[in-house]
């Protein structure tokens, strides 16, 4: 009787639901410091080109006086100094910050969703069109990506902005689609892709509906690394002298203006170089993060 009492005045308690895995995933992120400054960091950078119009002090394009504030050092009127052109160099960062990051950010997605798109068809047909798709794919990756940029560069001429950013993308994408085509090859005889199968589910369907949300995790951690490898890629390229052409500007062509004067106007080229290596810096160390936060094979408890 004591025993029963106690049990109806102390009912058990339920167990405790497990969490989702997208909350189990968000808590592994949080849990990694690196992750989350690099994280704040791109944030920062990405708030600052969008108010770039707000908080430039002076006209990007502006030259006030190519004789007396040429090469001008940081001062309080122009906190980064001035370029050979008199620009202020502030200015033409936040703008420059704009066109880098946007490059970065579209040529990424758009590399990463061709690769997905071409990869998840090779490896869900299978067989001979499998084996052709990829012995293209092969072949492309023989060739050198820097080689054939500056090749298409050098014969294009004057390359635009969005121009740019198709050439990049369309170049990026193979490594991604044998990622793809890899996880899709896994996916594909997965129980439940089987199930829904049998119970009349069409090619198509099987791919979009079940198999393809599957790529998200890998393809995103892929997505986020690419905006790295294309930032410090526009900035090469721009720095050469056939990227981006005046008067836009981009961290690597802001560079380029002042690399006949590195010795004596070194603040022409530190911010923008700065810039560059802490945005590589942290996109890499987000993307390491991700791909820990979304390794199903990790675990709360880790």
């Amino acid at each position: 009787m004591t025993t029963a009492s106690t049990t109806l005045a102390n009912p058990p308690l339920a167990s405790a639901r497990p969490a989702s895995p997208r909350l189990a995933r968000l808590r592994r992120l949080r849990r990694d410091p690196a992750a989350l400054a690099a994280l704040a960091l791109l944030l920062t950078l990405a708030l600052l080109a969008l108010l770039a119009p707000l908080l430039a002090p002076y006209d990007p394009t502006a030259q006030p006086d190519m004789v007396a504030l040429k090469n001008r050092p940081p001062s309080f009127a122009h906190p980064l100094g001035t370029d050979i052109y008199s620009r202020d160099v502030l200015t033409r960062v936040l703008y420059g910050s704009r066109v880098t990051l946007s490059v970065g950010v579209l040529a990424a997605l758009l590399s990463t969703t061709l690769g997905a798109a071409y990869g998840a068809v090779a490896g869900w047909l299978g067989g001979a069109v499998d084996t052709v798709l990829m012995r293209l794919v092969d072949a492309c990756l023989g060739i050198p990506r820097v080689l054939m940029l500056l090749a298409i560069v050098a014969l294009w001429g004057h390359v635009s902005t969005p121009v740019l950013v198709l050439l990049i993308a369309g170049t990026g994408w193979f490594a991604t689609s044998r990622l793809a085509r890899a996880e899709v090859r896994a996916l594909r005889t997965r129980p439940y892709v089987e199930a829904a199968r049998a119970l009349g589910a069409g090619e198509t369907r099987l791919l979009v509906r079940h198999v393809l949300p599957h790529l998200v995790p890998p393809l995103l951690v892929a997505a986020t690394l690419a905006v790295g490898n294309v930032i410090a890629l526009e900035a090469g390229l721009s720095y050469l002298g056939l990227g981006l052409q005046p008067p836009d500007a981009s961290w690597g062509s802001i560079m380029q203006d002042g690399a006949d004067s590195l010795t004596t106007a070194w603040w022409t080229t530190a911010a923008p170089g700065t810039l560059i290596v802490l945005t590589v810096l942290a996109v890499n160390i987000l993307g390491d993060g991700l791909r820990d936060a979304l390794d199903p094979r990790e675990s709360d408890a880790s």
